[in-house]
């Protein structure tokens, strides 16, 4: 009876060591049983809402801790806010409430992801020393955040009407699918779906257990192994190893985090389709492009769109002129930067994507070329190839977290770099090399292969959904080191 209670216990309680992640085994068991309650709920709006409101509260605790209760603040908080905009038509009033909503969250969001980092900023500027505080950062604050943001906004903007449930909003902003790493899903795309009678077909059972277990499979089998037998050391300390080997590192680090970050996605938007839900892609085979103007449109299309929206677009767009607009884009991929996380080197990386912006913005000005005009197949394939190399040398001033380690990393890869030693770190690497070319074969594969992948999946019988779920469950246990890997973007 005590090891019960004991079992109990520590899964209603929070483990800082153990975050509650789509990929661990306490998350698979507990989700059958939610699975099993919400069907026998499919009749019960209400009381499904509030049943998958109050799961998506425990996933956040499970993942943060009592932090919970800045989701419950953010959400209380938009929701009177957005109500109270509707009823007033002073253009100075309704600024005032939006101002506010901009307050609570980005005040939220700036004192635990930026204190120090602003301090620190503060200090050196002033010749000071600064003590860091121990602020701990909630897990997805900045999804959240941003998510209830865009309601508020487009409320103001008059593009939505405010809910008048309050249980609607919080199911809405806390849908435990994509609550701590995204996707960010605007409420114009999801409001409509909440009270719509519980309807999961066989095509989107299908499509879902495809997106899970592809996701499992790039996220632990991939991205993990990769990260830990192989990225992790040469990015720990870089003049260790060869320039031949920094490269290698960077191309796995290209990959890992992207299977790792698609993967959640993919994971994300396949549990909610089985949960009746469709979100939109979030991740579109963004190594393909063949500029960087199309790998933002193709790259974590959620954040890129809720930039461009409530971001780009309010500082002016491009109805401002050219130059203006070309500052507005860097101005925007700065801010994106400075999103994912409190450091010089995010925000080096989102200035890196930001000037390439305009640069191509020029360009195509210049030249009167169209973004989706690739022109002849060695053209495209030159821009691909100039594409993916410029993504994957900004990654190394996002990876490290100081310029020393990038510089360092650069100069092997320039001047230190040893192609004769490929031989030898194919035999001691090459399980990792063989995930690394699998992900990138995989990435690479054409669209309509995946499609009729899909397609497949969603005629198959529920057999088959069984055994290609307990397949990758058993081969991501198998593959899994013995701690289990956060994902990357849990930091932003």
């Amino acid at each position: 009876m005590s090891d019960f209670l004991q079992r109990l216990l520590s899964l209603l309680s929070y483990n800082s060591a153990e975050p509650m992640i789509f990929s661990s085994g306490v998350f698979l068991w507990l989700f059958a049983a939610f699975i099993a309650i919400y069907v026998a709920l499919r009749r019960h709006d209400t009381a499904r809402i509030i049943f998958v409101t109050c799961f998506s509260y425990y996933f956040y605790y499970k993942s943060s801790g009592f932090y919970f209760f800045l989701l419950a603040v953010v959400t209380v908080s938009d929701f009177i806010i957005a109500r109270t905009m509707q009823q007033v038509d002073r253009k100075g009033l309704r600024k005032l409430l939006v101002a506010l909503s901009l307050a609570i969250n980005l005040g939220l969001l700036c004192y635990f992801k930026y204190t120090n980092f602003f301090g620190e900023v503060w200090a050196s500027a002033m010749g000071l020393h600064f003590d860091a505080l121990d602020i701990f950062l909630p897990v997805g604050i900045s999804f959240f955040t941003f998510q209830s943001l865009s309601y508020t906004i487009d409320v103001y903007r008059r593009r939505i009407e405010p809910l008048r449930s309050l249980l609607d909003y919080a199911f809405y902003v806390s849908f435990f699918p994509q609550l701590v790493a995204g996707p960010i899903v605007r409420v114009k795309d999801f409001i409509p779906q909440i009270r719509q009678p519980l309807c999961v077909t066989h095509a989107m059972m299908g499509e879902g257990v495809w997106l899970i277990a592809t996701g499992l499979f790039k996220k632990v089998v991939i991205s993990d192994y990769i990260s830990i037998n192989f990225v992790e050391r040469i990015f720990a300390d870089p003049s260790l190893y060869s320039g031949l080997e920094n490269l290698l590192g960077v191309y796995g680090y290209t990959m890992q985090i992207y299977c790792d970050f698609s993967g959640y996605s993919d994971m994300a938007i396949g549990i909610a389709l089985l949960l009746g839900f469709r979100f939109n892609t979030n991740f579109d085979s963004p190594y393909k492009s063949a500029s960087i103007t199309e790998f933002w449109r193709r790259w974590h299309i959620s954040l890129s769109s809720w930039l461009k929206d409530y971001l780009y677009i309010s500082l002016g767009g491009n109805r401002k002129g050219r130059v203006r607009q070309y500052i507005n884009l860097i101005i925007t991929m700065f801010l994106g930067g400075l999103w994912h996380g409190a450091s010089w080197n995010f925000v080096v990386w989102g200035m890196l994507h930001g000037i390439a912006l305009a640069v191509h913005k020029m360009w195509i000005t210049l030249t009167g070329s169209q973004v989706g005009n690739r022109g002849t197949w060695w053209r495209q394939a030159i821009n691909v190839i100039v594409t993916f190399h410029f993504v994957c040398f900004c990654w190394i001033f996002f990876r490290n977290a100081d310029f020393t380690n990038s510089a360092t990393m650069l100069s092997q890869i320039t001047g230190s770099f040893h192609g004769e030693l490929l031989p030898q770190l194919i035999a001691g690497y090459w399980k990792v090399f063989a995930l690394i070319a699998l992900g990138y074969i995989l990435h690479f594969t054409p669209e309509h292969l995946e499609q009729r992948a899909k397609a497949l999946m969603a005629k198959a019988p529920f057999w088959v959904y069984v055994a290609v779920m307990v397949a990758a469950i058993y081969l991501a246990i198998q593959m899994r080191s013995t701690e289990i890997q956060p994902f990357i973007y849990f930091q932003f």
